[in-house]
């Protein structure tokens, strides 16, 4: 009996059932996920969702939503929920519908794809959302490095100035 191996290949070898929809090249589905600083929960923008009256399927995840349409329904979807909290609410796409068993973790007996890369990005939106709050201008430019001379010109000067300093406190010694 080799238990790891019946789970292996389950997890692998699944045959999805697609719906008409989810074969659809117009339909698109995104996750919503919230920052650590959001100011809103899962439950709050999936019943935001509901409240748009898009023709969308939406379900909520541990980590926000996931909700999947006709693109333009998704995108104006996406406008009006991060108002809720424009800095704190991010989104990407998804390449499955909700519940496709190629990739839902209750058909798949554990952590799915995708996962453990989702949790080290939720890691950074602390900062991204910081940024986002406080944008600063950045250059693109490089700053040309120091010319050795002028290296050597400002290491003589700190040398200098380090010994003013020494005979300073050796005097008052």
């Amino acid at each position: 009996m080799n238990i790891g191996r019946d789970i292996m290949v389950e997890n692998v070898c699944i045959n999805p059932v697609l719906g008409r929809e989810d074969m659809d090249p117009e339909v698109v589905t995104r996750m919503f996920i919230l920052g650590p600083k959001a100011n809103v929960s899962e439950s709050e923008i999936v019943n935001h969702m509901h409240l748009l009256g898009l023709p969308l399927t939406i379900k909520q995840t541990c980590y926000g939503a996931m909700i999947s349409g006709k693109e333009k329904d998704v995108l104006k979807a996406i406008k009006e929920v991060r108002k809720l909290d424009p800095y704190n609410i991010f989104t990407k796409d998804r390449g499955f519908p909700p519940g496709d068993p190629r990739r839902c973790r209750g058909h798949r007996k554990g952590p799915r794809e995708g996962f453990h890369q989702m949790e080290k990005e939720f890691q950074l939106l602390g900062h991204v959302s910081d940024a986002l709050k406080n944008p600063i201008e950045v250059s693109l430019e490089e700053e040309p490095c120091l010319s050795i001379e002028e290296f050597e010109n400002i290491m003589n000067q700190c040398l200098i100035d380090e010994e003013l300093k020494t005979g300073d406190k050796d005097k008052k010694e």
